[in-house]
Protein backbone atom coordinates (compact mmCIF):
# COMPACT_ATOMS: atom_id res chain seq x y z
CA UNK A 1 0.00 0.00 0.00
CA UNK A 2 1.27 3.58 -0.76
CA UNK A 3 0.53 4.99 2.22
CA UNK A 4 3.03 2.74 3.96
CA UNK A 5 5.34 4.24 2.21
CA UNK A 6 7.18 7.05 3.28
CA UNK A 7 6.97 10.50 2.15
CA UNK A 8 10.03 12.10 1.06
CA UNK A 9 11.55 15.26 1.09
CA UNK A 10 14.32 16.12 -1.16
CA UNK A 11 16.36 19.55 -0.98
CA UNK A 12 18.21 20.46 -4.04
CA UNK A 13 16.40 17.87 -6.08
CA UNK A 14 16.98 19.53 -8.94
CA UNK A 15 20.81 18.81 -8.33
CA UNK A 16 22.49 16.27 -10.43
CA UNK A 17 22.06 13.73 -7.51
CA UNK A 18 18.75 15.43 -6.11
CA UNK A 19 17.35 14.33 -9.66
CA UNK A 20 18.48 11.08 -10.12
CA UNK A 21 17.35 9.84 -6.18
CA UNK A 22 13.90 11.41 -7.72
CA UNK A 23 14.65 8.98 -10.50
CA UNK A 24 15.44 5.89 -7.94
CA UNK A 25 12.10 6.62 -6.12
CA UNK A 26 9.87 6.82 -8.66
CA UNK A 27 11.46 3.95 -10.97
CA UNK A 28 11.11 1.59 -7.55
CA UNK A 29 8.16 3.10 -6.28
CA UNK A 30 9.60 3.60 -3.07
CA UNK A 31 7.41 6.02 -1.34
CA UNK A 32 3.95 7.67 -0.64
CA UNK A 33 4.90 11.02 -1.85
CA UNK A 34 7.61 13.28 -3.41
CA UNK A 35 8.79 16.81 -3.10
CA UNK A 36 11.51 18.66 -4.90
CA UNK A 37 12.53 21.90 -3.82
CA UNK A 38 15.37 23.72 -5.71
CA UNK A 39 16.13 27.41 -6.36
CA UNK A 40 16.14 26.25 -10.19
CA UNK A 41 13.10 26.11 -12.30
CA UNK A 42 13.16 22.58 -14.23
CA UNK A 43 13.41 24.26 -17.38
CA UNK A 44 16.38 25.44 -16.74
CA UNK A 45 17.99 22.56 -15.27
CA UNK A 46 18.82 21.25 -18.32
CA UNK A 47 16.69 17.82 -17.30
CA UNK A 48 16.77 15.15 -19.64
CA UNK A 49 13.34 13.40 -20.88
CA UNK A 50 13.51 10.74 -18.68
CA UNK A 51 12.90 12.42 -15.53
CA UNK A 52 10.14 14.50 -16.47
CA UNK A 53 7.73 12.35 -14.40
CA UNK A 54 10.36 11.70 -11.52
CA UNK A 55 10.66 15.56 -11.64
CA UNK A 56 7.72 16.59 -12.57
CA UNK A 57 5.75 20.12 -11.62
CA UNK A 58 4.10 18.91 -9.51
CA UNK A 59 6.57 17.45 -7.14
CA UNK A 60 8.49 20.62 -7.32
CA UNK A 61 8.44 24.18 -5.04
CA UNK A 62 10.74 26.96 -5.73
CA UNK A 63 13.01 27.92 -3.07
CA UNK A 64 15.57 29.11 -1.41
CA UNK A 65 16.14 26.37 1.54
CA UNK A 66 18.69 28.75 2.93
CA UNK A 67 16.27 30.82 4.05
CA UNK A 68 14.40 30.31 7.22
CA UNK A 69 11.55 32.34 6.07
CA UNK A 70 10.85 29.86 3.19
CA UNK A 71 10.61 26.72 5.37
CA UNK A 72 6.86 26.82 6.29
CA UNK A 73 6.09 26.33 2.43
CA UNK A 74 9.02 23.82 1.89
CA UNK A 75 8.13 21.17 4.87
CA UNK A 76 4.22 22.08 5.14
CA UNK A 77 2.03 19.11 3.66
CA UNK A 78 -1.10 19.68 2.83
CA UNK A 79 -2.56 16.81 5.05
CA UNK A 80 -0.93 17.95 8.03
CA UNK A 81 1.67 15.21 8.64
CA UNK A 82 5.84 16.04 8.57
CA UNK A 83 8.21 14.23 5.95
CA UNK A 84 9.50 10.81 6.72
CA UNK A 85 12.93 11.22 5.34
CA UNK A 86 14.33 14.78 4.68
CA UNK A 87 17.92 14.38 1.90
CA UNK A 88 19.83 17.41 1.99
CA UNK A 89 21.45 17.60 -1.46
CA UNK A 90 21.27 21.04 -1.88
CA UNK A 91 24.47 23.69 -1.70
CA UNK A 92 27.29 25.00 -3.34
CA UNK A 93 28.90 22.36 -6.07
CA UNK A 94 31.20 24.63 -7.70
CA UNK A 95 34.50 24.59 -6.99
CA UNK A 96 37.09 28.20 -6.42
CA UNK A 97 34.41 30.22 -4.95
CA UNK A 98 34.44 32.64 -2.06
CA UNK A 99 34.33 31.72 1.56
CA UNK A 100 30.97 33.80 1.87
CA UNK A 101 29.79 31.69 -0.93
CA UNK A 102 29.96 28.44 0.51
CA UNK A 103 28.92 29.59 4.24
CA UNK A 104 25.84 31.13 2.86
CA UNK A 105 24.68 27.72 0.14
CA UNK A 106 26.26 25.38 1.80
CA UNK A 107 26.82 25.30 5.53
CA UNK A 108 23.55 27.61 6.21
CA UNK A 109 21.90 25.43 4.03
CA UNK A 110 22.78 22.35 6.55
CA UNK A 111 21.95 24.03 9.23
CA UNK A 112 18.72 25.55 8.32
CA UNK A 113 16.87 22.56 7.31
CA UNK A 114 19.12 20.36 9.88
CA UNK A 115 17.03 22.74 12.62
CA UNK A 116 13.76 22.66 10.86
CA UNK A 117 14.12 18.60 10.53
CA UNK A 118 14.67 18.37 14.14
CA UNK A 119 12.18 20.63 15.21
CA UNK A 120 9.37 18.41 13.33
CA UNK A 121 10.59 15.41 14.15
CA UNK A 122 11.39 13.72 11.00
CA UNK A 123 12.47 9.92 11.16
CA UNK A 124 15.55 10.49 9.19
CA UNK A 125 17.70 13.44 7.75
CA UNK A 126 20.52 12.47 5.50
CA UNK A 127 23.01 15.10 5.02
CA UNK A 128 25.65 14.74 1.49
CA UNK A 129 29.07 15.27 3.23
CA UNK A 130 32.63 14.79 0.42
CA UNK A 131 35.48 12.23 1.03
CA UNK A 132 37.29 15.28 0.71
CA UNK A 133 37.36 15.75 4.49
CA UNK A 134 40.04 13.09 4.98
CA UNK A 135 43.58 13.59 5.19
CA UNK A 136 45.33 13.13 1.47
CA UNK A 137 46.46 9.49 2.21
CA UNK A 138 46.76 6.83 -0.75
CA UNK A 139 45.74 3.74 1.67
CA UNK A 140 41.92 4.30 1.62
CA UNK A 141 40.54 6.46 4.81
CA UNK A 142 37.61 4.83 7.08
CA UNK A 143 34.88 7.05 8.48
CA UNK A 144 37.05 7.28 11.89
CA UNK A 145 40.28 8.76 10.14
CA UNK A 146 41.99 11.84 10.42
CA UNK A 147 40.07 14.47 9.27
CA UNK A 148 42.16 17.45 6.90
CA UNK A 149 39.71 18.67 4.01
CA UNK A 150 41.36 19.96 1.00
CA UNK A 151 38.76 21.49 -1.12
CA UNK A 152 36.60 24.54 0.16
CA UNK A 153 33.70 23.01 -0.53
CA UNK A 154 34.92 20.12 2.23
CA UNK A 155 36.10 22.58 4.65
CA UNK A 156 32.21 23.69 4.48
CA UNK A 157 30.96 20.33 4.53
CA UNK A 158 33.12 19.13 7.36
CA UNK A 159 31.77 22.70 9.41
CA UNK A 160 28.20 21.30 8.36
CA UNK A 161 28.79 17.79 9.37
CA UNK A 162 29.68 19.08 12.77
CA UNK A 163 27.25 21.56 13.41
CA UNK A 164 24.38 19.28 12.39
CA UNK A 165 25.50 16.57 14.76
CA UNK A 166 25.42 18.51 17.77
CA UNK A 167 21.43 19.68 17.28
CA UNK A 168 19.20 18.08 19.68
CA UNK A 169 16.78 15.50 17.69
CA UNK A 170 18.21 15.23 14.72
CA UNK A 171 17.99 12.05 13.28
CA UNK A 172 21.25 12.57 10.88
CA UNK A 173 23.24 10.23 8.75
CA UNK A 174 26.23 11.71 7.02
CA UNK A 175 27.08 10.43 3.44
CA UNK A 176 30.74 10.78 1.98
CA UNK A 177 30.96 10.71 -1.01
CA UNK A 178 33.98 9.95 -3.66
CA UNK A 179 33.80 11.35 -7.58
CA UNK A 180 30.31 10.69 -8.55
CA UNK A 181 30.05 10.09 -12.04
CA UNK A 182 26.96 8.62 -14.77
CA UNK A 183 24.80 9.87 -17.26
CA UNK A 184 24.73 13.73 -17.90
CA UNK A 185 27.59 14.09 -15.15
CA UNK A 186 28.95 17.82 -15.44
CA UNK A 187 31.70 17.70 -13.25
CA UNK A 188 35.18 15.85 -13.01
CA UNK A 189 34.62 13.02 -15.11
CA UNK A 190 33.08 15.56 -17.81
CA UNK A 191 36.15 17.96 -17.78
CA UNK A 192 38.61 15.37 -17.74
CA UNK A 193 36.12 13.71 -21.15
CA UNK A 194 36.24 17.33 -22.61
CA UNK A 195 39.95 17.78 -22.47
CA UNK A 196 40.23 14.38 -24.36
CA UNK A 197 38.19 15.25 -27.04
CA UNK A 198 39.89 18.23 -27.21
CA UNK A 199 43.15 16.75 -27.91
CA UNK A 200 42.07 14.19 -29.63
CA UNK A 201 41.19 17.25 -32.05
CA UNK A 202 44.01 18.86 -32.17
CA UNK A 203 46.31 15.74 -32.10
CA UNK A 204 47.95 16.08 -28.90
CA UNK A 205 49.16 13.43 -26.31
CA UNK A 206 47.22 14.49 -23.42
CA UNK A 207 49.23 14.70 -20.18
CA UNK A 208 48.08 14.38 -16.52
CA UNK A 209 50.02 16.07 -13.85
CA UNK A 210 51.30 14.19 -10.44
CA UNK A 211 51.39 10.11 -11.14
CA UNK A 212 48.93 7.94 -12.34
CA UNK A 213 48.71 6.05 -9.02
CA UNK A 214 47.07 9.80 -7.48
CA UNK A 215 43.35 8.32 -6.15
CA UNK A 216 40.11 9.35 -7.94
CA UNK A 217 38.20 7.43 -6.31
CA UNK A 218 34.49 7.35 -7.58
CA UNK A 219 30.97 5.77 -7.24
CA UNK A 220 27.91 5.81 -9.79
CA UNK A 221 25.35 7.72 -9.56
CA UNK A 222 22.81 4.86 -9.84
CA UNK A 223 24.72 3.37 -6.97
CA UNK A 224 24.95 6.52 -4.62
CA UNK A 225 21.33 6.98 -5.13
CA UNK A 226 20.45 3.67 -4.19
CA UNK A 227 23.07 3.63 -1.13
CA UNK A 228 21.09 6.94 -0.08
CA UNK A 229 17.58 5.51 0.01
CA UNK A 230 19.07 2.23 1.55
CA UNK A 231 20.87 4.32 4.67
CA UNK A 232 17.57 5.89 5.21
CA UNK A 233 15.55 3.05 5.33
CA UNK A 234 18.08 1.71 7.57
CA UNK A 235 17.93 3.76 10.01
CA UNK A 236 14.67 4.29 10.04
CA UNK A 237 13.87 0.29 10.89
CA UNK A 238 16.09 1.24 13.88
CA UNK A 239 19.96 1.46 13.01
CA UNK A 240 20.53 -2.34 13.11
CA UNK A 241 24.31 -3.16 13.74
CA UNK A 242 25.28 0.70 14.50
CA UNK A 243 27.39 0.91 17.77
CA UNK A 244 27.84 3.92 19.01
CA UNK A 245 30.84 3.49 21.44
CA UNK A 246 33.16 2.09 19.08
CA UNK A 247 31.49 4.02 16.23
CA UNK A 248 30.06 7.35 17.56
CA UNK A 249 26.94 9.43 17.37
CA UNK A 250 26.20 10.11 14.18
CA UNK A 251 25.65 7.31 11.34
CA UNK A 252 28.42 8.03 9.08
CA UNK A 253 29.29 6.09 5.59
CA UNK A 254 31.50 6.38 2.56
CA UNK A 255 29.92 5.50 -0.69
CA UNK A 256 32.94 4.92 -2.69
CA UNK A 257 32.66 1.63 -5.47
CA UNK A 258 35.28 -1.17 -5.00
CA UNK A 259 37.30 -0.07 -8.37
CA UNK A 260 40.06 1.70 -6.00
CA UNK A 261 39.41 4.36 -9.21
CA UNK A 262 43.02 6.39 -9.83
CA UNK A 263 44.43 8.80 -12.53
CA UNK A 264 45.33 5.83 -14.45
CA UNK A 265 42.35 4.22 -14.64
CA UNK A 266 40.79 6.85 -16.38
CA UNK A 267 43.61 7.54 -18.87
CA UNK A 268 43.55 4.32 -19.66
CA UNK A 269 39.86 4.20 -20.51
CA UNK A 270 40.27 7.62 -22.26
CA UNK A 271 43.28 6.60 -24.47
CA UNK A 272 40.71 3.08 -25.74
CA UNK A 273 37.94 5.41 -26.10
CA UNK A 274 39.48 8.45 -27.70
CA UNK A 275 42.17 6.92 -29.64
CA UNK A 276 45.15 9.03 -28.46
CA UNK A 277 48.03 9.33 -26.40
CA UNK A 278 47.65 9.72 -22.58
CA UNK A 279 50.58 10.13 -20.09
CA UNK A 280 51.89 11.73 -16.98
CA UNK A 281 54.06 14.68 -16.94
CA UNK A 282 57.60 14.02 -15.39
CA UNK A 283 58.63 15.00 -11.99
CA UNK A 284 60.05 18.12 -12.88
CA UNK A 285 56.90 19.53 -14.37
CA UNK A 286 54.77 17.94 -11.31
CA UNK A 287 57.06 20.02 -9.21
CA UNK A 288 57.01 23.28 -11.19
CA UNK A 289 53.52 22.86 -10.66
CA UNK A 290 53.60 22.29 -7.33
CA UNK A 291 54.69 25.78 -6.92
CA UNK A 292 53.30 27.51 -9.61
CA UNK A 293 49.85 25.70 -9.92
CA UNK A 294 48.07 28.82 -10.87
CA UNK A 295 50.26 29.53 -13.92
CA UNK A 296 50.15 25.72 -15.01
CA UNK A 297 45.95 25.95 -14.01
CA UNK A 298 45.87 28.97 -16.65
CA UNK A 299 48.05 27.39 -19.29
CA UNK A 300 45.68 24.29 -19.63
CA UNK A 301 42.76 26.48 -19.92
CA UNK A 302 44.20 28.54 -22.53
CA UNK A 303 45.08 25.68 -24.51
CA UNK A 304 41.65 23.74 -24.15
CA UNK A 305 39.15 27.06 -24.14
CA UNK A 306 39.56 27.77 -27.59
CA UNK A 307 39.52 24.42 -29.72
CA UNK A 308 36.44 23.70 -27.42
CA UNK A 309 34.49 26.33 -28.71
CA UNK A 310 35.20 25.64 -31.94
CA UNK A 311 34.11 21.98 -31.72
CA UNK A 312 31.19 23.64 -30.72
CA UNK A 313 30.76 25.68 -33.56
CA UNK A 314 31.32 23.01 -35.99
CA UNK A 315 29.00 20.87 -34.56
CA UNK A 316 26.26 23.59 -34.69
CA UNK A 317 26.04 23.20 -31.30
CA UNK A 318 24.61 27.23 -30.42
CA UNK A 319 23.32 26.80 -26.97
CA UNK A 320 25.87 25.02 -25.10
CA UNK A 321 25.41 23.02 -22.12
CA UNK A 322 26.71 22.56 -18.69
CA UNK A 323 30.07 20.85 -20.42
CA UNK A 324 33.38 22.48 -20.31
CA UNK A 325 36.87 21.53 -20.06
CA UNK A 326 37.71 24.50 -18.04
CA UNK A 327 40.39 23.26 -15.17
CA UNK A 328 39.94 23.75 -11.64
CA UNK A 329 42.93 24.29 -9.33
CA UNK A 330 41.36 22.59 -6.31
CA UNK A 331 40.64 19.28 -8.28
CA UNK A 332 44.61 19.51 -9.37
CA UNK A 333 45.78 19.45 -6.13
CA UNK A 334 48.70 16.58 -5.54
CA UNK A 335 45.68 15.30 -2.83
CA UNK A 336 44.62 11.30 -2.96
CA UNK A 337 40.70 11.08 -2.78
CA UNK A 338 41.05 7.74 -1.09
CA UNK A 339 38.03 6.08 1.05
CA UNK A 340 37.16 2.67 2.56
CA UNK A 341 33.61 1.92 1.59
CA UNK A 342 33.47 -1.30 4.17
CA UNK A 343 31.13 -0.09 6.79
CA UNK A 344 28.43 0.77 3.97
CA UNK A 345 28.16 -2.95 3.30
CA UNK A 346 28.90 -4.76 6.40
CA UNK A 347 26.31 -2.47 8.49
CA UNK A 348 23.87 -1.72 5.99
CA UNK A 349 24.44 -4.45 3.48
CA UNK A 350 24.67 -2.72 0.44
CA UNK A 351 26.05 -3.83 -2.92
CA UNK A 352 27.30 -1.95 -5.39
CA UNK A 353 25.79 -2.79 -8.87
CA UNK A 354 28.76 -1.14 -10.66
CA UNK A 355 31.54 -1.82 -8.89
CA UNK A 356 34.54 -0.03 -11.11
CA UNK A 357 34.71 2.72 -13.66
CA UNK A 358 34.98 0.64 -16.72
CA UNK A 359 34.84 1.64 -20.60
CA UNK A 360 31.57 0.86 -21.39
CA UNK A 361 30.49 2.79 -18.23
CA UNK A 362 32.02 6.23 -19.49
CA UNK A 363 30.70 5.61 -23.04
CA UNK A 364 27.54 5.49 -21.29
CA UNK A 365 28.19 9.02 -20.36
CA UNK A 366 29.12 10.45 -23.76
CA UNK A 367 26.50 8.72 -25.29
CA UNK A 368 24.34 10.76 -22.65
CA UNK A 369 25.62 13.73 -24.02
CA UNK A 370 25.09 12.92 -27.45
CA UNK A 371 21.28 12.64 -27.06
CA UNK A 372 21.69 16.17 -24.84
CA UNK A 373 23.37 17.62 -27.90
CA UNK A 374 26.23 18.61 -25.78
CA UNK A 375 28.66 16.72 -27.53
CA UNK A 376 30.94 18.00 -30.64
Amino acid sequence: MAADKPSVLIIGGLGYIGRFLALHIHQNDLASEVRLVDKVLPQLAWLAPEFADACSQDKFIQADASRTEGLARIFDRADGKQWDYVFNCGGETRYSQEDEVYKLRSLNLSLTVGKEAARRGIKAFVELSTGMVYKSDSSPSKEGDKLKPWSKIAVFKLQAEEELAKIEGLNLIIARLPHVYGPYASQWVATALCMARVYQHIEEEMKWLWTKDLRTNTAHITDVTRALWDMASWYDRGKDGWDEASMGKVPTFNVVDEGTTTQGTLADIIADIFKIETGFQGQLVSTFARLNLDSVVDDVNDETLGPWAELLAEAGITRPGPLTPFMEKELLKDTDLSMNGDRLASIVGFKYQKPAMTKELIEEVIDSYKKMKWWP
